[in-house]
């Protein structure tokens, strides 16, 4: 198996020098960009497991270089970042972040988070067909969890590998509510801290907006006022 290759992008290339050492030392084959644009064009002609991407760059920034992203590729993506209020972090997810973590972080918090999106990567990443393989279906859904995919009406839906993650960890346990704090730690498997709340929620908005007829009024994740979250 080839080894996992992750694109750092940072305007600070102190920052992209540190985090190339570590990472590669941890067996990582790693690129680096230094803006947005610089992203965007390696991601055009490259395959990549991760994106580290920072928030405050020049031209695009971190949100809107993610944005781009998303219209083109679902491969994780992990802002790294000095701004640290919960707002900063929702707009990270909204616009198509898998994980956020603040700056300065540690050595040992880098690494849990780049292998952690890097296997749940390769776990969720099919071959974008259909196979004979057991799924999970919920009315005109269709989820595979082991190519990956999922389809609607015979129409294959883009999903993040996040929202999968918890589109599956939903749809695994039908009828079972899930509270936020239970459904964090499940999908993200870290300790559930205050704001995480916020980061569910952001998700479970994003996947529903691709999954629900109508995501004002949805019918396949449901929200359980005061309890949680249950598929049905």
């Amino acid at each position: 198996m080839e080894e996992p290759e992750i694109l750092i992008v940072d305007d600070n290339p102190e920052i992209r020098e540190v985090a190339m050492v570590l990472l590669q030392g941890e067996g990582f084959t790693v690129g680096e960009a230094g803006d947005g644009k610089e992203a965007l064009d390696k991601i055009e002609h490259g395959a990549y497991d991760l994106i580290l991407l920072d928030v405050m760059m020049p031209g695009l920034n971190g949100y809107q270089t993610c944005m781009e992203i998303r219209k083109k590729s679902n491969v994780p993506i992990l802002f790294l970042s000095a701004r640290t209020q919960v707002e900063d972090k929702i707009m990270g997810f909204s616009s198509g972040g898998d994980d956020y973590l603040p700056k300065p972080f540690s050595y040992q918090e880098l690494i849990s988070r780049v292998k952690a999106l890097v296997r749940r990567y390769h776990v969720y990443q099919g071959s974008g067909r259909r196979t004979q393989e057991e799924k999970m279906c919920s009315g005109a859904l269709e989820v595979y969890p082991e190519a990956g995919t999922v389809w609607k009406n015979g129409k294959e839906i883009s999903l993040t590998d996040t929202e999968f993650s918890i589109l599956c960890t939903l749809m695994k346990h039908r009828k079972q509510i899930f509270s936020v704090e239970h459904l964090y730690e499940a999908v993200w498997e870290e300790t559930y801290y205050y704001g995480a709340a916020n980061i569910v929620m952001v998700h479970i908005r994003n996947l529903r907006s691709k999954i629900e007829d109508d995501p004002g009024k949805p019918r396949i994740i449901r929200t359980i006022w005061g309890r949680g979250y249950r598929c049905d």
